[in-house]
Parts: structure tokens; sequence; C-alpha cells
């Protein structure tokens, strides 16, 4: 059973860092997209940044470029996302996602939520000012 487990949230001051973590267990991040994406309270659910770990491309958000870096561990089976100088309008539950193909990470724009094959529980971030 594939599962995503996130780790790293935490309460922080703006422009303060958190690093989250997704382990993929019984997954092959290598072959498929993988992404982040967040959920604010009583708004919609957004894609924050995407990684295909077989030739590290890469998408951001441009609520999030040049603040979030999305990287993978092969070796420990993990996405991780560095989110750097933080805004209270950062604040929200963060998932981890895992995509049904790799195609995903060739869009240049936002994908629909039904192209997620598995998500994680979540982990929640939030700024203050």
């Amino acid at each position: 059973r594939v599962q995503l487990v996130e780790s790293g949230g935490g309460s922080v001051q703006a422009g303060g860092s958190l690093r989250l973590s997704c382990a993929a267990s019984e997954y092959a991040p290598r072959s498929n997209c993988m992404g982040w994406f967040r959920q604010a309270p009583g708004k919609g659910r957004e894609g924050v940044a995407r990684i295909y770990p077989g030739d590290d491309r890469t998408y951001y958000a441009d609520s999030v470029k040049g603040r979030f870096t999305i990287s993978h561990d092969n070796a420990k089976n993990t996405i991780n996302l560095v989110l750097n100088s933080l805004k209270p309008e950062d604040t929200a539950m963060y998932f981890c996602a895992a995509f049904k193909d790799r195609y995903a990470c060739y869009q240049g724009d936002a994908v629909a939520l039904d192209r997620v094959a598995y998500w994680g529980q979540g982990t929640q971030v939030t700024v203050s000012s």
C-alpha cells in the first residue's frame, strides 16, 4: 500500500523558515511526478511546487517562486520542501502528493487535483506576523 507521510510543519514568525519532508513507502518517486499542495482555512487546495525525480524538472507557483525549494532524495525516498521568507499568507495545511504519471511535471501551470494518485495526511504550517 502506498503511503506518503509528511513531517516538519510548525509555527514560525514572518520571515522565518521551515523544511517539510515527505517519506514515500513502497513507491518509486523517480517514476512519477511528485509535489506539494496547500490548503488554507476556507480556501481550495492549491499547488505549490512539483518535481520529477527522473530529471529534476521543477515547477513553482508564482506565489512561492524564489522563496520555496523542492528537492528529492532518492536514497531516502523522500521529497522535501524548504520554505524561506515565510509570510502569514503561507499559513495552511501542506500536503504531499504523488501524481498518476510524470507528465504533470512537464506542464508549466497549475494541474488539476484529479491528476494526483496519492495524498499524504498533511502537516500544518502557521506563520505569525
